[in-house]
């Protein structure tokens, strides 16, 4: 298969880059450099240049507190930008395999997982904007496959479980909060994810999140637990670590769809993420 990339510099794209290529696909990974997504121009050019048979769609604004203060430049990279690419890749009739987020979800649901089917009620400006991504690729290609994931972790970007380890180097103790669940997943597992999503025919909406749930303050516990690292995990809650963007206090996902791929749990992802790390990969 010949297969597109965006944000392929990133964390979870350079991972599927590498993945496709291990598989023995025609791979190509496109990010900042070689175009700005947001100009439908630019856009079509790229697409009509590589010519894939599917698009995976990494390429997001995903700095979550910043989405708060600048709305506008999250809305242009995680709608218009979607909205660009789900349009050229009908024009070629590319499938497009997009990256969204539990935080389309406000978190009010407690006694089960999210599934796909469930109202969507973003509570920020982040989640706003993926949603508006999702409904723009919906609208412009009807051979999409949209996979939201969640608290996702892996080497060779920002995330939660690196910023731990790095405060376990330099502090004893440390204060995670308890009151916000959901379903980390590491970008190890979600990468043959979407790849296989991109070598299917069902569309629509899929949830592919790791495995289980768990706390911040219970990842935390169990990464230092697994890198044998005697950090103290103290308890907090959201309200006294307050954060510019507001989270889903409940952002775990489940598939309701035979056709979604199912993820390991969350604890293998912490271990292999680990794995990862120690080998430099």
């Amino acid at each position: 298969m010949r297969v597109l990339i965006t944000g392929a510099s990133g964390m979870l794209g350079h991972r599927v880059l590498a993945d496709a290529r291990a598989r023995g696909w025609d791979a190509i990974g496109v990010d900042l450099p070689d175009g700005d997504l947001t100009d439908p121009a630019v856009a079509q050019d790229l697409l009509e240049e590589h010519a894939p048979e599917a698009v995976v769609h990494c390429a997001a604004f995903v700095d979550v507190d910043g989405a708060e203060a600048n709305e506008d430049a999250a809305l242009a990279v995680n709608a218009d930008a979607s909205a660009n690419v789900a349009a050229a890749a009908a024009m070629l009739g590319a499938r497009v395999v997009a990256v969204s987020t539990d935080y389309v979800f406000d978190g009010t649901l407690t006694d089960r997982p999210y599934v796909e089917s469930d109202p969507t009620a973003p509570l920020g400006a982040y989640g706003r904007t993926k949603l508006a991504g999702e409904q723009a690729i919906a609208g412009h290609n009807p051979n999409h496959a949209i996979a939201r994931t969640a608290w996702l972790f892996g080497v060779g970007g920002k995330n939660f479980c690196d910023t731990m380890l790095n405060a376990a180097a330099s502090r004893d103790e440390v204060a995670v909060v308890t009151d916000q669940v959901g379903s980390p997943t590491w970008t190890g597992h979600l990468s043959p994810a979407l790849l296989d999503l991109a070598a299917a025919n069902a569309t629509g909406i899929f949830h592919t999140a790791g495995g289980g749930q768990c706390s911040w303050h219970e990842l935390t516990v169990e990464l230092y637990r697994a890198a044998g690292l005697s950090t103290r995990v103290n308890e907090t809650t959201a309200a006294e670590f307050q954060r510019p963007a507001p989270r889903p206090a409940w952002s775990v996902l489940a598939t309701e769809r035979d056709e979604t791929p199912r993820l390991p749990s969350w604890q293998d992802g912490v271990a292999q993420y680990l794995n990862e790390r120690e080998n430099g990969s």
